[in-house]
């Protein structure tokens, strides 16, 4: 009688360690955990939805994040803030949509190396957020979020930094006659470039370290940088937050010689092949750490390819248009979440967004959300850890200062329309166009005529949206005459 007794208090103990342990990961997500996961956010420039292999490129080899996309989750629903490079970055990084803070501009896309201002202070960046729970905050590339020192990365969280303030194409030294010439760098002449017609400053910390930068190996140095970091936190038992934004495959195009001519897809393909190795030595640094179990690896791109540059720019695969534009090829990213243990594997179908992750991260790391500002982000864990329905269903689609298009659930009304930069005529439909972007994601099939129902939900779920929008001034317009140094 003992031993049955024995025998069956044993079962329910190892059936309790076995119920515990698939809800452990809601648990630690929810309600805080012993050892904080840390994060990783690997951000790619102008890299299209369909330039992975496991997002379907024909001819370029991307083995690791095929493979962290089979350990992990491939995202094929999500999106970014906007379609270009600076309020997309503040997107991510704010998790609010970046017509909220300034950053989106009807005059101006990005920050120049003239411009004047930067994201503003009182925004709280996901390294701010994290520094609540005493992490330490790091990032390496491109930040293009305001080159003059009171708004480069280190007095907006980041306790270490090591990039180029903006896009690696400007402060162009050729003499260039024309709009013309400057299109034909990317599509004529994008094999005969060096770093020294582009002189991009590399930055550590706010100091100006190389000037030009050499972009043949600036992949890698970001890496190096990176394991760096992944290599000392060793030393101490903080929880850390990585940033790691490759300023390629945005043009000009640079490879270092070991990648040189590898790829079947010619240039474009070694710098994207490179960055994929790249991101391979730091997976590797954390599974040499004992860190993979307790990482949280997000990778995924600021925008769509950029189309007009041809030749030198990537593919967006089956969606429409890319950078730039509002259809699905400028804001819908290949996207992979890797964490052994912990993120559930599989295709995830589920809306997301850049967004999300501060909302996400915060939670994880047991940070109260912001509430003296309207959030954008929502939580991610419930798909992350358990593959359970996820709590988006809307998605916004802004260029410049307008709402071009608007996505509820399976569906996409576009309200405006522009092709994306290289020139076209910006379109207002009324009615709507509307897509059923799960059915026809390359969006070719107006079913407004037949779905006015759909309209109808859509107008009222934008009318509740305005109701919170406030925008702030554009703080991407004001420029000095003449380029800081």
């Amino acid at each position: 009688m003992k031993t049955n007794a024995a025998f069956l208090l044993h079962a329910l103990w190892g059936l309790s360690i076995f119920l515990f342990s698939l809800v452990s990961p809601r648990l630690n997500g929810q309600e805080g955990q012993k050892k904080k996961f840390n994060f990783v956010v690997i951000f790619t420039d102008d890299l299209g939805y369909g330039d992975l292999s496991c997002f379907g490129h024909p001819s370029i080899v991307t083995p690791v994040l095929d493979r962290m996309a089979m350990e992990g989750q491939k995202w094929t629903n999500f999106y970014v803030g906007a379609s270009v490079c600076t309020p997309s970055r503040a997107a991510l990084l704010t998790g609010r949509l970046p017509v909220r803070n300034g950053m989106m501009s009807d005059k101006a896309r990005v920050f120049f190396p003239n411009s004047k201002n930067g994201i503003p202070h009182k925004e709280i960046t996901l390294a701010e957020q994290l520094k609540k729970a005493h992490y330490t905050t790091h990032m390496a590339g491109k930040w293009h979020l305001g080159h003059r020192e009171a708004y480069l990365p280190t007095n907006h969280g980041f306790d270490y930094y090591y990039g180029i303030p903006y896009s690696n194409d400007m402060d162009i030294t050729r003499k260039l006659n024309s709009s013309m010439d400057y299109w034909e760098l990317w599509t004529k002449e994008y094999e005969n470039l060096t770093p020294q017609d582009f002189n991009v400053p590399l930055i550590e910390g706010t100091t100006q370290i190389e000037r030009p930068a050499n972009q043949h190996t600036i992949v890698k140095r970001y890496t190096d940088a990176s394991i760096n970091v992944i290599n000392e936190h060793q030393k101490g038992d903080r929880p850390f937050f990585l940033y790691l934004a490759y300023n390629l495959p945005h043009v000009p195009l640079f490879a270092s010689e070991p990648f040189m001519g590898k790829s079947k897809r010619g240039l474009y393909g070694d710098v994207v092949e490179e960055i994929d190795h790249n991101i391979g030595r730091l997976i590797e640094a954390l599974k040499n750490n004992g860190l993979a179990e307790n990482t949280i690896v997000v990778f995924t791109s600021d925008n769509g390819p950029w189309l007009p540059t041809e030749i030198s720019g990537g593919s967006a695969g089956l969606l429409r248009d890319g950078k730039g534009s509002t259809w699905e090829g400028g804001m819908r990213e290949p996207t992979i979440f890797w964490s052994p243990g912990n993120i559930k594997p599989g295709v995830i179908t589920e809306l997301g967004t850049t967004m999300d992750l501060f909302t996400t991260f915060s939670n994880l790391a047991g940070v109260a959300i912001p509430t003296d500002r309207v959030m954008d982000g929502v939580d991610l864990t419930p798909v992350l850890f358990h593959k359970e329905k996820g709590p988006r269903n809307e998605v916004y689609y802004y260029r410049e200062r307008e709402l071009y298009a608007f996505r509820l659930g399976a569906f996409k009304a576009h309200f405006i329309t522009k092709p994306g930069y290289g020139g076209g005529e910006k379109v207002y439909h009324d009615p709507p166009l509307l897509f059923n972007v799960d059915q026809d994601p390359s969006e070719r099939f107006n079913i407004a005529t037949k779905r006015p129902d759909v309209l109808e939900k859509i107008k009222n779920a934008v009318d509740v949206h305005r109701a919170t929008m406030t925008m702030e001034p554009d703080l991407l317009l004001e420029r000095d005459a003449q380029y800081l140094n």
